[in-house]
């Protein structure tokens, strides 16, 4: 951690900040997402025809 002293005799510390880390860009259509999306419009449609059904 550094130290500095500013004017009146005031320390200001500072902690180390973390190394940077670049994060790749990835397509962001993995199997896991494909997968959510078709469950979801499933469910979407599903409940839309049990919806219709009852009224």
């Amino acid at each position: 951690m550094s130290v500095t002293e500013e004017e009146g005799g005031r320390l200001n510390a500072f902690a180390k900040e973390p190394k940077i880390e670049v994060i790749k860009t990835g397509s962001s259509n993995t199997n896991g997402s494909r997968q959510l999306l078709i469950v979801g419009l499933l469910l979407g449609i599903g409940l839309i025809v049990i919806r219709l059904t009852i009224s």
